[in-house]
């Protein structure tokens, strides 16, 4: 099996000669990971079976002042600390204009070439491509998190027309992404904090559920996988999210929920990716604890297929050399 072959065995619920992995880095863990293995091109190395693209490509960002790098809608984060993400620091949407904003061109014949050199170089692995602030993300990104949580309650008419004006741009680019040879979509949108939902059960059904049902059946329809990273405890959610057409849940946080005990009662309908826990034992544990996780993920959560292996988000910059590579070891060497 090719690294295609493995996951989509996987996600067919069915055994593959290895579980399917894939380990992601933010800048600072790579650069550890550059120098702890003394080669800059160590990625390249890893055996990772996904082919990750971001529609929204870091590249194009314009850096308007020091640290301050503005994307396509045109909100403005501060990365002097988070070099990855970084905070947003102005307000695009209000109550006013949210009929007259104007939002990006969704259809961006610009990224047509990246998308095909992307597919063409993607040997062998299963093809992504990740819509990141997909949802709430990104109207909190445009009207702020505060508007927007209070907007749910109290001003119900704006927080209903920037969602469906977020849903309306996105569907416009599912359906020129899957035009093209990719395998899924992932959509991006934290729902949750380290206790449960950060809108509440109720509000997240009035505002994103009948939302996200159309943008998953927009890529079902294609024939393409649907991917969700939510960080957070949102277990709760995961029936309605299969109800939705959801095929693949990430990053499926061993903190916050009990990984092992969710795959018995999801993994038949639920594919899950993630699970090593970048919390506590990447940063905080010894290579043997690391190694005795990696493999109970893979023997356990990986039996009769539905799992990716993977740290439960981008590798942190405080996970340990050693324990990174200890995870990279023994995922390599099923």
């Amino acid at each position: 099996m090719n690294a295609q072959d493995r996951v989509l065995t996987a996600l067919s619920h069915k055994q593959p000669d290895k579980t399917p992995y894939q380990i992601n880095f933010t800048q600072n863990a790579r650069k550890k990971m550059a120098d702890f293995y003394g080669d800059p091109e160590f990625e390249s190395k890893l055996g990772n079976c996904l082919s990750l693209q971001s529609y929204s490509q870091r590249k194009h960002w314009k850096e308007i002042a020091t640290d301050i790098f503005q994307d396509h809608f045109g909100v403005r984060w501060n990365r002097s600390v988070d070099k990855d993400i970084g905070v947003v620091c102005n307000q695009l949407v209000t109550a006013e204009n949210v009929n007259a904003f104007i939002f990006p061109d969704p259809v961006d014949n610009t990224r047509k070439e990246l998308y095909q050199d992307f597919i063409a170089n993607s040997r062998d692995r299963f093809v992504v491509v990740n819509l990141g602030f997909s949802l709430f993300e990104r109207a909190w990104t445009l009207a702020g998190m505060e508007n927007i949580l209070m907007g749910m309650v109290a001003d119900k008419e704006f927080v209903h027309i920037l969602l469906d004006r977020i849903l309306e741009y996105n569907l416009a680019i599912i359906e020129d992404i899957c035009k093209l040879e990719i395998d899924a979509m992932m959509f991006g949108d934290d729902w949750g904090q380290q206790s449960g939902l950060i809108m509440g059960p109720v509000l997240w059904r009035e505002f994103i559920k009948p939302r996200i049902r159309q943008m998953y059946s927009a890529v079902k329809t294609k024939g393409k996988f649907v991917f969700i990273h939510s960080c957070g405890k949102v277990d709760g959610l995961f029936p309605e999210l299969i109800e939705c057409g959801l095929d693949v849940f990430n990053p499926f946080q061993p903190e916050v929920m009990d990984v092992f005990e969710v795959k018995k009662k999801y993994g038949d309908r639920l594919s899950f990716y993630g699970g090593v826990s970048t919390q506590k034992t990447l940063p905080y544990g010894t290579v043997q604890q690391v190694k005795d996780e990696v493999r109970r993920l893979v023997d356990k959560i990986g039996e009769k297929g539905g799992y990716i292996c993977s740290p439960a988000h981008d590798t942190p910059g405080d996970a340990k050399p050693e324990n990174i590579a200890a995870m990279i070891e023994v995922l390599q060497n099923q």
